[in-house]
């Protein structure tokens, strides 16, 4: 064994955990890890940010899409509440003080560096992560919203999947230009996202109270 996987496996063993806590900071630190470096990042390099044996990391994970899993769960499914849906079509609550309630919580758990840059990192790379969770949102979330205007302009112009991502994409990038650009956030975003919502809703003709 050489001196680098001789000093690797020492500093791993100068810091045992059980196995839940290990593989919950492996996870962790994956998060920063490839939000920092890109999905390209190699398990080496992470193993040594760990201070931690490469063979002591596929023990946890096998391979390295097996990780990428993890992080997709922790960083995209982890944040997803499983009452917004029944939030979002609870009919006794305006439509629009639905939209904000769920849109002012959802930003508080995406508009954050590590989620954002995963997120463009999956992307650029042609990763299946973030179309999974676009295709797994628009089912769970902009779906119900969709058939939740409808509902509410009959006779009229309709809303389309289009409609609902245009609205969901100009909040997103609120996120996006602060943490991508690197340009100021809005000091109030939840005005913006206000804005946003009532020009989704002014276009189908629905007031404030519907």
């Amino acid at each position: 064994m050489d001196k680098e996987n001789e000093q690797d496996r020492d500093a791993g063993t100068r810091r045992r955990l059980p196995p839940k806590e290990r593989r919950e900071q492996i996870v962790n630190e994956a998060v920063r890890f490839f939000a920092e470096v890109g999905l390209e990042g190699n398990t080496r390099q992470l193993a040594k940010r760990l201070g931690v044996t490469q063979s002591l990391l596929f023990k946890y994970f096998a391979t390295k899409e097996e990780l990428l899993e993890a992080v997709y769960e922790k960083v995209y499914l982890g944040r997803l509440s499983n009452d917004w849906p029944d939030r979002l079509t609870d009919r006794s609550v305006p439509l629009r003080a639905r939209l904000l309630a769920f849109y002012t919580e959802y930003s508080g758990l995406i508009f954050e560096h590590d989620w954002m840059r995963i997120f463009m990192f999956s992307g650029l790379a042609g990763a299946a992560l973030n179309n999974r969770y676009l295709e797994h949102l628009g089912n769970v979330i902009l779906r119900p919203v969709l058939a939740e205007t409808a509902a509410l302009t009959p006779g009229q112009t309709q809303p389309t999947m289009e409609d609902l991502w245009n609205l969901h994409g100009g909040i997103v990038y609120i996120g996006i230009r602060t943490h991508i650009y690197g340009l100021p956030a809005p000091d109030h975003p939840e005005e913006v996202i206000a804005r946003a919502i009532d020009k989704y809703l002014r276009f189908f003709g629905i007031p404030h109270d519907a």
